[in-house]
């Protein structure tokens, strides 16, 4: 061996996960750092730890405050984890969340995972059937299919069609998270995040969103969410992970 030789680094074992196996979380942690009180910490949750399934519904359980919304956040990309590991099953082999390249999360939000929050966060003045179709044009799906499919998804959440031409920013609450369940539905993605989807639908909407529940994991989508309901999580959780016993 020459001086200019050298010996390459021997590479990590790249992650398995066990077969239908979708999302793998292990020894997760949070906390978040308040700046304006002296850098004070306040931690969430420690050592979180679950599978999720292919075809199965997951619900985080546990009091308000118990760090439920800030798991599907770290399992979305939106909060940086302080510990542990979030294993997303990919085509290519499982992508770990957590510290993955900003490309690489967009990436896997494009075609693996999809996500509706407590509140509808879009690009103002955009129509609300641009609004719902618009993950289906990014994965490059015809706009007339894209279109056809969002207004299909907003009749069946009964939002009258007068609206679909207008922007969401003015709607009700209740039409709004109608908007928000019907573009985080639209896609066929493996993983889907939920964060209170019902909590400001009325009896027959709620109903609505169980269906397409049903739905999705009869498609083989793995389902992670939060219900604010006792009537919806017993209606579509094939199991409940506590939250409570994560507490940092």
């Amino acid at each position: 061996m020459t001086a200019a030789q050298t010996v390459p680094a021997p590479s990590a074992p790249r992650p398995v996960l066990p077969d239908a196996v979708l999302l793998q979380v292990a020894g997760l942690g949070k906390s978040f750092t308040l700046h304006l009180q002296g850098g004070v910490r306040l931690p969430v949750v420690a050592n979180v730890a679950f599978e999720l399934r292919a075809g199965e519904c997951v619900a985080l359980g546990g009091p308000s405050g118990s760090g439920k919304s800030s798991i599907l956040k770290m399992v979305y990309g939106n909060y940086c984890a302080d510990a542990g590991s979030i294993l997303v099953a990919d085509a290519g082999g499982p992508v770990e969340m957590v510290g993955a390249a900003p490309r690489r999360v967009l990436r896997l939000r494009r075609e693996r995972i999809g996500y509706v929050s407590q509140f509808l966060r879009v690009i103002p003045r955009v129509p609300t059937l641009d609004v719902v179709a618009e993950p289906l044009l990014l994965s490059g799906t015809a706009p007339e299919e894209a279109r056809r499919r969002a207004a299909e998804l907003l009749a069946r959440l009964n939002l009258p069609e007068r609206l679909w031409s207008l922007p969401p920013a003015t709607f009700s609450g209740g039409e709004q998270q109608r908007v928000n369940v019907a573009r985080g539905f639209i896609a066929p993605l493996p993983l889907l995040l939920l964060d209170e989807p019902t909590a400001s639908l009325d009896a027959a909407n709620r109903q609505v969103v169980i269906e397409l529940i049903a739905e999705k994991k009869r498609a083989g989508c793995g389902v992670l969410g939060i219900f604010h309901d006792d009537e919806t999580r017993a209606a579509v959780a094939d199991r409940v992970v506590d939250v409570i016993r994560f507490s940092a």
